[in-house]
């Protein structure tokens, strides 16, 4: 017999790494739909005094983080996903790896929406022309 009582750690690093990272799995769906929702807000960039200035470098910089994001959620949750099935268990057993799923659902609608934005980005000058014709001109005369 042996007088040494084994009592399990109680502290976080006893977690399974799957539990411990499930929670980044929303905030980086948070994340890239609020960086899809600031590059919606950087529209106004391109024009100034009639003047076609082309995107800004915040245009560009939350064109290219949001998918970025997307992709890193989908990824996270996949290796997440991988690591609770290597130890025979399953991601929706805790509450944050049901939220992580419910995350990753969203991921797809929200990736192919922020390729548009990042495909429309590159796309020319929409107005047709230059200084205050086309479109432009049209816009500013109704908000005049």
């Amino acid at each position: 017999m042996s007088t040494h009582t084994y009592t399990p750690p109680t502290s976080s690093a006893s977690r399974p790494a799957w539990r411990r990272w499930s929670p980044l799995v929303p905030v980086l769906v948070v994340a890239s739909a609020g960086l899809l929702a600031a590059s919606a807000a950087f529209d106004g960039d391109t024009f100034q005094h009639c003047e076609y200035l082309g995107p800004s470098t915040r245009m560009y910089l939350t064109a290219w983080s949001a998918p970025l994001c997307s992709v890193a959620a989908l990824l996270l949750l996949w290796a997440l996903h991988r690591g609770a099935r290597r130890r025979g268990q399953r991601l929706g057993v805790s509450v944050s790896g049901r939220l992580a799923m419910a995350a990753g659902c969203l991921v797809p609608l929200l990736l192919l929406v922020q390729l548009v934005v990042l495909w429309a980005t590159y796309q020319p000058d929409p107005s047709g022309g230059n200084d205050c014709s086309g479109l432009g001109a049209l816009l500013s005369g109704l908000t005049a």
